[in-house]
């Protein structure tokens, strides 16, 4: 068995306004010798923005922000601005989030020089009813039921005058072109799918149309084993090794309690992220501690961003969905363990191209 250390809490709500109901879901980067935190702040009301705090260990908090760094400014984010992740690319940061208007959870991009002033370029995921993506996605046959059970929104097609779009969220860049192309992963429930594009100016309407003619193509990882059996999702951006992209996502199962979310991990190919080499078979870790059993939503441990200071891998996570916390780890340990203990012995799913 692989040993995580649980490091504790590391942030928690205060009584600001723009964070009195919960903080949660964090994206963490190191440029330089500094490291920055962007996390999901919540006050009352279930309204979102991104806190900031800067830090000089791994552990430990330097400075935080009392008011938001990034904040709800237009129609598609006007409930807020949740759940962030970023990446470096080039010279270019990559803030991703989801947005959330009160009816639609989209994936948007802001990007950065220097980690403060943020060009939001809005929301980049496909813009597609439910019966319109399913038209799509059944041109060749039925698909997993489970795309009809979770994105049907009960057969409404509008509320609050807005039209329902398919949920899109988990939108994550991995950290530098793969064969000349920016790639990132998103979710629609219950699988994670991967995007490659030269440049983001390809999103278009046509491009996600023969996007969704060819769902199958785009899988990443589907749920497969007990723990993560309901859905999956991204967690924190891919971290290249020499043996292979390692993928931090979430897994969620249901029980008589609800859903419980775990973080789980699988290890890609390198050149062609859609072939996997290996998953664990079971969660890396799971909530069994009283604050993430118990909170504004119970069950929860749900990563979201990553550091890797020398052999430590640092995993940085929302407990149930109230307090920010932080596990760590042995990376080699874990590669090992991937590529000699879990390696799939079935036959890699070689055939995927992207």
């Amino acid at each position: 068995m692989i040993e995580v250390k649980k490091e504790g809490i590391l942030l928690e709500k205060t009584c600001l306004g723009f964070e009195n109901e919960g903080v949660l879901n964090p994206a963490i980067i190191k440029d330089g010798d500094k490291i920055h935190l962007f996390y999901r702040a919540v006050r009352k009301g279930n309204y979102s923005s991104i806190g900031y705090c800067r830090m000089y260990e791994p552990l430990s908090i330097a400075a935080r922000l009392d008011i938001p760094l990034i904040f709800p400014q237009f129609e598609y984010e006007s409930q807020g601005v949740e759940d962030p992740r970023i990446t470096k690319i080039d010279d270019l940061f990559y803030l991703t989030y989801t947005a959330f208007d009160g009816v639609n959870a989209l994936g948007a991009l802001a990007i950065s020089t220097d980690l403060i002033h943020f060009e939001k370029l809005g929301v980049i995921v496909p813009k597609f009813t439910f019966d319109e993506f399913s038209k799509l996605a059944e041109a060749k046959g039925k698909v997993n039921e489970k795309y009809l059970r979770y994105n049907l929104h009960e057969g409404f097609e509008e509320k609050e005058g807005k039209k329902i779009y398919l949920w899109d969220k988990n939108l994550i860049f991995f950290p530098r072109r793969i064969r000349g192309k920016l790639h990132f992963m998103h979710r629609i429930r219950p699988d994670i799918q991967l995007v490659a594009i030269e440049n983001l100016s390809d999103l278009t309407v046509e491009f996600w149309q023969h996007y969704f003619l060819h769902l199958e193509k785009h899988i990443l990882l589907s749920p497969k084993f007990p723990h993560e059996v309901s859905y999956i999702g991204g967690g924190c951006p891919p971290i290249e090794t020499k043996e292979g992209w390692l993928i931090i996502y979430h897994g969620v199962h249901d029980t008589v309690e609800g859903y419980v979310y775990t973080a789980c991990v699988a290890l890609m190919d390198l050149e062609n992220p859609l072939k996997e080499i290996s998953r664990l078979p079971f969660p890396l870790f799971k909530p069994d501690i009283h604050w993430e059993k118990e909170g504004y939503v119970n069950n929860v441990c749900f990563p979201s961003g990553a550091l890797v200071i020398e052999d430590t891998l640092y995993i940085y996570y929302g407990a149930a969905d109230e307090h920010i916390a932080c596990a760590s780890l042995s990376l080699s340990k874990l590669l090992n363990d991937l590529t000699k203990k879990y390696q799939k012995n079935e036959k890699l799913r070689s055939s995927k191209r992207i």
